[in-house]
């Protein structure tokens, strides 16, 4: 399991003692988590505005991660521009899933395998390790 991390879902893992950096820990025990500096920069401007105590958190995150360089701009999907890379650097990364808590933008494309990857919320892949007997 290959599983791209959404800005969203590194702001979450940053905080102290939220339930998302319990998940993460175990994603990163399980599979290989990927991100691109898209997601970085922006869980890094919310933190610095919401919660700057737990930017220290993030970089050791993101050092767990292996970073996409790259990303794919032709998709077969109607996204927000914020979200095109997103997505792309999924794909360019040979992401198997992409975890993301982006409701509003990701929400309709929820279970769907879009070139190769599978857009999932947090709990939609914790009953998928349940299944794989992970959890």
């Amino acid at each position: 399991m290959r599983v791209f991390l959404d800005a969203n879902i590194l702001f979450s893992g940053a905080q102290s003692h939220s339930r998302m950096r319990a998940f993460l820990a175990l994603l990163f025990k399980h599979g290989d988590c990927v991100t691109n500096a898209c997601a970085v920069e922006e869980a890094r401007r919310n933190l610095e505005l919401k919660c700057p105590a737990d930017l220290r958190h993030l970089d050791g995150l993101v050092k767990k991660c292996e970073l996409i360089p790259a990303v794919v701009t032709e998709q077969e999907v109607a996204l927000p521009s914020k979200d095109v890379p997103i997505l792309g650097g999924a794909m360019a990364g040979q992401a198997t899933h992409l975890l993301t808590g982006d409701e509003h933008d990701f929400g309709v494309y929820f279970g769907k395998t879009i070139q190769g990857v599978k857009i999932v919320s947090p709990r939609m892949l914790a009953d998928e390790l349940v299944r794989l007997g992970l959890l």
